[in-house]
């Protein structure tokens, strides 16, 4: 799995947002990179520790040559698994489901027909259409018919918002 795969798998999680996961991604990636840069270790349960080794100078052979150099002393980043995550791996122990996205906020049918019937008593077809776009939020409507019969204007908000909370909960 490479990155663009592992931003796709979160979406469902943002919302199907590969931006926000991408954001979240790179947030996590980047404090880990900084921690270890600084010289501190990321712990992690049950999956890991992220830390900086420092190695010391010692002496190599050139593969072609077969003639011994020496090779300066360094600072890796090394990656220490857990022991859940060991046993997980060698399938000792069994995985737990994968957590499920947070179900979608979706804008029911019921609220725009509402919207489009109370709307249609009072107001012409471009009022119409905005409030019905907008998923009928109180405000929009109630600006939106207001505006063409401020007279009728309460009386159909007032039925079509209640039938709206009706059917909403």
């Amino acid at each position: 799995m490479n990155k663009a795969q592992f931003i796709a798998s979160l979406a469902p999680h943002f919302n199907d947002s590969k931006k926000e996961a991408a954001h979240a991604v790179d947030i996590v990636f980047d404090t880990i990179i900084r921690s270890m840069a600084k010289g501190e270790d990321v712990m992690i349960n049950d999956f890991g520790k992220f830390k900086k080794v420092d190695r010391k100078a010692r002496k190599g052979r050139n593969p072609f040559t077969g003639e011994t150099i020496q090779i300066k002393a360094s600072k890796k980043p090394r990656f220490l698994p857990s022991k859940g995550l060991k046993e997980v791996i060698s399938g000792a122990r069994k995985l737990e489901p994968a957590p499920k996205p947070a179900p979608k906020v979706v804008a029911k049918p019921v609220v725009k027909a509402v919207v489009k019937k109370a709307a249609k008593k009072v107001a012409p077809k471009k009022v119409v259409k905005k409030a019905a776009k907008k998923v009928a939020p109180k405000k929009v409507v109630k600006k939106a018919v207001k505006k063409v019969a401020p007279k009728k204007a309460k009386k159909v908000v007032k039925k079509a918002v209640k039938k709206v909370a009706k059917k909403g909960k």
